[in-house]
């Protein structure tokens, strides 16, 4: 009865590490698209990638140096869109699809320029979210004013 009981907690622990496992995954890649969506990541952005991770999102910052280093390199095999948003939009609530937002437009501002593709994505990803036009434009401002602040 306690070798069952110890696969069970066993089992459900190993599926929370499965899951927090592919939300950094995804985070990560999702970050990654946005940041070489202008054609280059440079270390701007990578380094915000890496700060929202672990800041805004509680991840570990072990994990988010090995998930990013593969993020990168796997950054010309990226997934689509509906790929990301769906999985979001199933394990994400409003207020966490709204940081994340918040965190893409930081990267994307990170570097000084803001290229037409990367303001289309972050659009075009509001949408799949379900994030208003308005709520996506308030969070541009307050990733721009924690830009500017530094």
């Amino acid at each position: 009865m306690i070798n069952l009981l110890n696969k069970i907690f066993n089992n459900q622990n190993s599926t929370e590490d499965n899951d927090n496992n592919k939300n950094l995954e995804l985070l990560c890649g999702l970050m990654i698209e946005a940041a070489f969506t202008d054609g280059q990541v440079d270390k701007t952005e990578l380094n915000k990638i890496k700060s929202s991770l672990i800041s805004v999102f509680g991840e570990d910052p072990k994990e988010v140096d090995l998930v990013l280093e593969k993020a990168e390199i796997n950054k010309n095999n990226s997934k689509s869109l509906h790929y990301y948003t769906s999985y979001i939009n199933k394990n994400f609530d409003g207020k966490n699809k709204l940081l994340l937002i918040e965190a893409l437009w930081e990267i994307v501002l990170s570097d000084g320029a803001i290229h037409d593709f990367e303001s289309n994505l972050i659009r075009r990803l509001s949408g799949l979210l379900y994030i208003s036009d308005v709520n996506s434009g308030n969070a541009r401002k307050r990733a721009l004013n924690k830009i500017l602040k530094k």
